[in-house]
């Protein structure tokens, strides 16, 4: 969204395509859908079902729910548009999947891991979905994204008056 004044000083809103590309990253929505399938469910028409064939394989509610908020902490629009570097990246990314391993070895009951493989399962989804997230705002890529995307831009000769004209305009 992008304010403009009136000619009686009155802020307006205006629709712009950088508020309705921002509105639509969201890597949340991602996660969550991790988490149904961590949960061994699919989706059918709409709605998220179990899978039968997962009744052995899936994690807990608990498991599932942890897991996907951990991944949560570096999967928003704020770090989609955040100025991270590659060191940064790595870090954090290493950071996510170790905690992801110890919750998955001290909680192994309560989030339903049978086996080994179960957490190469977890650490992948939390290692891929977080990496890819992360790499987004590399070099700042969806920033100058949202920068270059056409907009009502206000040259000075447009722009509000800054100092005290702004109080003089005030009933």
């Amino acid at each position: 969204m992008q304010y403009k004044e009136t000619e009686q000083g009155i802020p307006i809103v205006i629709p712009s395509e950088k508020a309705d590309l921002f509105d639509k990253i969201k890597p949340e929505e991602h996660v969550e859908s991790m988490r149904h399938k961590l949960l061994g469910e699919s989706k059918i028409n709409g709605k998220w079902v179990r899978n039968s064939f997962m009744a052995k394989r899936r994690l807990s509610e608990v498991g599932a729910w942890e897991i996907s908020s951990l991944m949560l902490a570096a999967s928003s629009q704020n770090v989609a548009i955040s100025k991270l570097n590659s060191s940064q990246i790595k870090n954090r990314l290493l950071n996510l999947a170790c905690t992801a391993q110890k919750m998955c070895l001290r909680n192994w009951r309560e989030y339903n891991i049978r086996g080994v493989d179960q957490l190469n399962f977890v650490h992948e989804i939390v290692f891929t979905n977080t990496l890819a997230t992360l790499n987004q705002p590399e070099g700042e890529g969806i920033r100058k994204l949202l920068g270059t995307v056409g907009s009502v831009d206000f040259t000075p000769q447009e722009a509000a008056p800054m100092g005290l004209d702004v109080f003089r305009r005030l009933p």
